[in-house]
């Protein structure tokens, strides 16, 4: 390696005792986007963080994930943000659009703010793939998408520090 070992690394881990996080969650697609949740709220249970710590913010639909995102980022409540939602590509253009927005929006309010905010929202081709990347354990995006924001905000704090 060049340098020898006066390269300094910052990396995130994924125990966070002690974080706040928000979840922002989708209620439209109910039956994948509940199951992302539960795979976050099961990712941050085994990262260390306590239920009093974790709050849950329902939306009706993706397009206001990032608006939602935020304001709870900035709000300075919260160390992460985690979003969560559901697309599923139809016969109209909708999809693209909604899809792009929502990426869009929460790269912009993450930067905006300074506070991570992952991105849980899932684009699938059918509901039998949203329903397989929203299954039980470490696979689930959910879980993924909150390993990632926990990740990141001990990243952030790294940094700041």
């Amino acid at each position: 390696m060049p340098g020898g070992t006066s390269i300094r690394t910052i990396e995130g881990t994924p125990i966070a005792t002690g974080l706040r996080i928000a979840i922002v969650v989708s209620k439209y697609h109910d039956f994948v986007t509940d199951r992302l949740q539960t795979g976050a709220l099961a990712a941050l249970a085994a990262a260390g963080v306590v239920d009093g710590n974790i709050t849950v913010i329902r939306v009706p639909g993706a397009f206001e994930i990032p608006a939602a995102a935020h304001h709870a980022a900035a709000g300075a409540q919260f160390d992460a943000v985690v979003s969560l939602g559901c697309l599923i590509r139809g016969g109209t253009p909708h999809f693209e659009y909604i899809s792009s927005a929502v990426a869009h929006g929460l790269t912009a309010a993450a930067v905006a703010t300074g506070v991570p905010i992952s991105f849980g929202v899932l684009t699938t081709n059918s509901v039998e793939e949203a329903l397989e990347r929203a299954g039980e354990g470490k696979n689930n995006k959910g879980w993924e998408a909150a390993t990632a924001a926990l990740e990141m905000a001990t990243v952030v704090a790294r940094l700041r520090a």
